[in-house]
């Protein structure tokens, strides 16, 4: 099985202090090397999205705020903590530039699937709104690039993040051509607010945004029936043609700005999933996508272990172990996942 790496870790999109940094990869290649699997993966550079690539997705407006912000030295692009630095658009444009890159070695049949380690994140970053860390949406240019340039004619995303996919629901919210399935989650003054079941999307995209929002404390069991009981059969149905995956790791119960509960352990079964849905529905055609994760250990064993799946290889690190408490029922929420349309409708 090859397996192609691909990592855009912007050192110089940075704020200091802030959690979304380059701290959080800062040490992640010599770790890979200690582990020694960088040689067992293909390598592949970024190149910079092209100005059609981001407006495919985003509004002239959006990138260019972005634009003339980092050629003002930089600055807040919202009302909360997201920021730019004099690099930081020709950054973005590398990160999802690399994403459709990937998207193209995949879809060209040259690797079978792979991981974008990028920055600045992504699927907070809607049509016309920045917001959430992310500038421009990386899985959102991905998605497209699989459409316009390979011919799929169904793009799955898959967003387990523990924020909500505000940004790459609002750019798909009204096409049926691409599924958004998107668990986060939801409490109060928890960002960014939105992702409720009733959220299904508009005209003929209506039904295929899948939001399942979680209490805080569900974790490696909750997020496994979910996936297994929901998430799989809906998507062997809805039979997509490419599988794009926007995987955050700050749903582990030691992340700092979350209450979620997965382990490690729990990430790894997520991942292979995930894999195993992709090899039943598109010949193994999937790329996993960056987003949060703001404990670097975790972070950086998530990505150790996510690359052993998708090598195929049974390995797992899990230094930190399961969740110390008992985790949140999610019984009645199953039984409510299965009335949204796009379980049903799939199930037809």
């Amino acid at each position: 099985m090859s397996t192609l790496l691909l990592m855009a870790p912007a050192a110089a999109h940075t704020k200091p202090g802030h959690p979304e940094s380059y701290e959080r990869l800062r040490g992640l290649r010599p770790f890979l090397q200690q582990h020694h699997i960088l040689d067992e993966v293909g390598l592949i550079s970024a190149v910079p999205a092209t100005y059609q690539q981001l407006t495919r997705i985003h509004s002239r407006n959006l990138l260019e705020t972005i634009r003339q912000t980092s050629r003002d030295g930089g600055g807040l692009l919202d009302h909360g903590d997201t920021y730019a630095t004099a690099e930081s658009y020709q950054l973005a444009e590398l990160a999802a530039g690399g994403c459709c890159l990937a998207v193209d070695e995949i879809m060209r049949g040259r690797y079978h699937n792979g991981l974008a380690v990028v920055r600045p994140p992504g699927h907070h970053a809607g049509r016309s709104r920045i917001s959430g860390f992310c500038l421009v949406n990386n899985v959102a240019a991905a998605a497209r690039q699989a459409q316009v340039a390979h011919g799929a004619e169904r793009v799955l995303i898959v967003d387990y993040d523990v924020h909500h996919a505000n940004g790459t629901q609002d750019i798909f919210y009204d096409d049926q051509s691409v599924a958004v399935i998107s668990t986060h989650l939801v409490a109060p003054f928890f960002y960014p607010g939105t992702g409720q079941f009733n959220e299904m999307g508009t005209g003929a995209g209506y039904g295929y945004t899948f939001n399942i929002p979680l209490p805080p404390h569900v974790g490696d069991y909750g997020y496994g029936r979910i996936f297994t009981e929901i998430v799989r059969p809906a998507a062997e149905r809805f039979r997509p043609d490419f599988i794009l995956v926007s995987v955050g790791f700050d749903a582990h119960w030691r992340d700092p700005l979350a209450s979620a509960a997965l382990s490690l352990t729990g990430y790894a079964r997520l991942g292979q999933l995930m894999v195993d849905l992709a090899q039943s529905v598109c010949n193994g055609r999937i790329l996993f996508v960056l987003e949060g994760g703001y404990q670097v250990e975790v972070l950086h064993h998530g990505l150790l272990n996510l690359l052993y799946t998708l090598l195929g290889r049974p390995h797992l690190a899990d230094p930190l172990g399961p969740f110390p408490q008992s985790e949140t029922s999610i019984e009645a929420l199953l039984h409510h996942l299965r009335r949204h349309p796009f379980y049903r409708q799939q199930s037809q």
